[in-house]
């Protein structure tokens, strides 16, 4: 009699390499030990952290904003933006390149961190500001004549703020995708709200809209400006005050005109 012939230790490893480990087995027979040690877990998690909270930061305060419409809604009423005043436009606002961090940042001299000289390089990257709780004489815009003193309060706009750093607080996105927004600028070590100023000039009114006007916590220092303007017959109010007319007023008339023309 004989007997099938014994499988030598050879095929007998075999076999049990060919055998299919599940993935249970593989995560059973891993040495997580490695992993756990205080001394590979703790830079892991610092590094971990450090990246989010870089990452947090640079899109919360260094990520340079282009135009208005990039501004995310929980910004609003909780950040300003910080820049230059690029350019001018009508008496009571203006564009602002983003400079966030400032100087810190780079802003002015590190390379790639300037503002574009030219006007057309810039189209498409500054931020739309309208000046919140004033309203400037109103220049002339599609075929209306402009108002007394629009060009004064223009040209005080010009040399006030233009090419200047300033600090915008904001508010909200207008329908001119314009962010309204509290100004402030430095002028000779002193921090001025722009919009305060030109109602002390007399160069602009409280803005007096029915509704969507925006103060932030300044209504009562802005209509006490504008009424010692009035005392003082600065700017604006320096002629008769029956021929005065109010930018809202003169805006309301001239929309009537132009719709019964």
């Amino acid at each position: 009699m004989r007997w099938p012939p014994r499988s030598s230790n050879s095929e007998r490893d075999g076999d049990e390499k060919r055998r299919p480990v599940s993935w249970e087995d593989k995560l059973n027979a891993t040495d997580w030990s490695h992993y756990t040690d205080p001394r590979t877990l703790i830079p892991t998690l610092l590094l971990t952290t450090t990246i989010l909270m870089s990452v947090r930061v640079y899109r919360s305060y260094l990520r340079r904003i282009p135009e208005a419409t990039h501004i995310r809604p929980g910004f609003f009423r909780k950040r300003s933006l910080f820049g230059t005043v690029a350019r001018v436009g009508d008496a009571d606002n203006f564009h602002l390149f983003h400079q966030p961090g400032g100087r810190l940042a780079g802003w002015g001299w590190l390379p790639g961190r300037k503002i574009p000289e030219k006007r057309t390089d810039l189209k498409g990257k500054t931020i739309h500001v309208r000046l919140a709780g004033i309203d400037a004489p109103e220049g002339a815009h599609f075929g209306k004549p402009p108002q007394p003193y629009s060009a004064e309060a223009l040209e005080w706009l010009k040399n006030y703020i233009l090419n200047r750093r300033v600090r915008a607080y904001i508010y909200k996105r207008d329908q001119y995708e314009r962010v309204v927004a509290t100004v402030w600028v430095r002028r000779f070590l002193f921090r001025r709200d722009v919009g305060k100023e030109m109602l002390r000039a007399g160069l602009a009114t409280v803005y007096e809209a029915k509704k969507g006007a925006e103060f932030g916590d300044f209504e009562e220092n802005y209509r006490k400006a504008e009424a010692k303007a009035k005392r003082k017959k600065r700017g604006m109010w320096k002629g008769n005050p029956q021929d005065y007319e109010s930018p809202r007023d003169y805006k309301i008339r001239t929309a009537a005109t132009t719709e019964t023309k």
